[in-house]
């Protein structure tokens, strides 16, 4: 375990993701037999053992781990939980994926801003507290997460220990994925829909018979393009803008001598607020209702198969206040905000009533080839943590 006891708190952090780093933590269920999260959720569990916070090392779903820190307050004050995922995407085609080396004051490897460098300023904000002794009145939770690349079952099951008394309620959270220091304020939902249409089979020499359920499809791809067309020239979000929607897999047919009696399209429709998944079905149903009116051969059914809610903060809550004073504390310069066009865990703990901002450092090469975190981004987010524990809690 490495040693940060006398480290600055810039220090502890990018020691701390150097070793972050070196453990792979590949999602495997973005690349099978891939390790998972449970190294690295046992190496933060006892780091944070290690200072004397009380920890939890729970398991959401088997060999899938949630690492949790806990600060208890005196009392009479409010609990700020903060949110990072310990998955990463796969690293196929990096040349040193797992190297933590620092050039010219950028730390490399896979997970380096996505989103390790955040985990990294998280454990050096509570080493720093359990370190000066400071009492608050209000708790504090650190909740290190599996899955967020996938399905995000570890901040579903964060909520679930929440609602069933597990974890005390919080009342507010810190989403920490990166956002070059600047507060995020908001980001997009998605819904995924299956859409069926089918055809009659007939050989392909009978087309008195057949019914070609391909067709029909593209019937439905030109209602699709349609739809995008209209979102994007319609009302758009002040944060947001538009919600979009685009085609993404296609299959059908048997063979190149019969008509297909089958065809299935896969399709994605990110959202903007107040858009939500019913609202999503609404439209792909009224959609395909029309194509039924103008042609009584066209049979086609949809479902949405998946969806997650878009996400927007209050501007004007006590912890988008209180993050703004920290950022403009530590840095000496007033807050900036950001939006993100991505999904994040932000909208699990909206979603749950929990307001939430989403703050954390400097980087680039998500998902890429070179990944990447400004190291000198690491301390300010600590700091930044930091003051905003003592601030809130305090």
């Amino acid at each position: 375990m490495t040693s940060v006891d006398n480290d600055s708190i810039g220090d502890t952090a990018t020691r701390i993701l150097q070793e972050l780093v070196r453990i792979p933590s590949v999602n495997p269920d973005l690349v099978p037999g891939a390790p998972g999260e449970a190294e690295i959720a046992r190496y933060i569990c006892e780091l944070m053992q290690s200072w004397g916070l009380e920890v939890i090392h729970r398991e959401v779903a088997t060999g899938r781990y949630n690492a949790i820190g806990i600060l208890r307050g005196m009392g009479g004050g409010r609990t700020l939980l903060f949110n990072g995922h310990t998955d990463t995407v796969g690293v196929e085609g990096m040349a040193q994926p797992y190297s933590g080396d620092i050039r010219e004051g950028k730390l490399y490897g896979r997970g380096a801003i996505d989103m390790k460098g955040s985990l990294a300023a998280m454990l050096a904000a509570a080493q720093s507290l359990a370190r000066s002794k400071k009492r608050l009145r209000g708790s504090v939770i650190f909740t290190y997460v599996a899955d967020e690349e996938y399905a995000s079952i570890g901040s579903e099951g964060i909520v679930a220990d929440i609602r069933q008394g597990r974890l005390p309620h919080p009342d507010a959270a810190v989403n920490t994925e990166p956002t070059g220091l600047k507060m995020g304020m908001g980001h997009k939902g998605f819904a995924w829909i299956e859409i069926e249409t089918r055809g009659k089979a007939a050989h392909g020499s009978r087309p008195d018979l057949g019914i070609d359920a391909i067709t029909q499809m593209g019937k439905v791809l030109v209602e699709i393009d349609r739809l995008q067309k209209n979102l994007t020239e319609g009302r758009q979000h002040p944060l947001l803008g538009s919600g979009s929607i685009h085609a993404s897999l296609i299959q059908g047919g048997r063979e190149l001598s019969s008509y297909p009696d089958h065809c299935k399209l896969q399709v994605e429709r990110r959202t903007v607020p107040p858009e939500s998944e019913q609202d999503v079905a609404n439209e792909i149903g009224l959609i395909l209702e029309g194509l039924r009116r103008a042609d009584s051969t066209f049979q086609a059914t949809s479902r949405v198969t998946f969806a997650r809610n878009p996400w927007q903060a209050d501007v004007q809550s006590d912890v988008s206040r209180a993050l703004a004073q920290s950022v403009q504390n530590v840095t000496g310069r007033e807050a900036e905000t950001m939006t993100f066009t991505a999904w994040l865990d932000s909208a699990l703990l909206g979603d749950a009533g929990i307001p939430t901002v989403v703050f954390g450092p400097t980087g680039d090469g998500l998902h890429a080839l070179v990944e990447w975190i400004d190291v000198s981004s690491l301390e300010v987010c600590a700091q930044v943590y930091l003051d905003m524990i003592e601030r809130f809690c305090g």
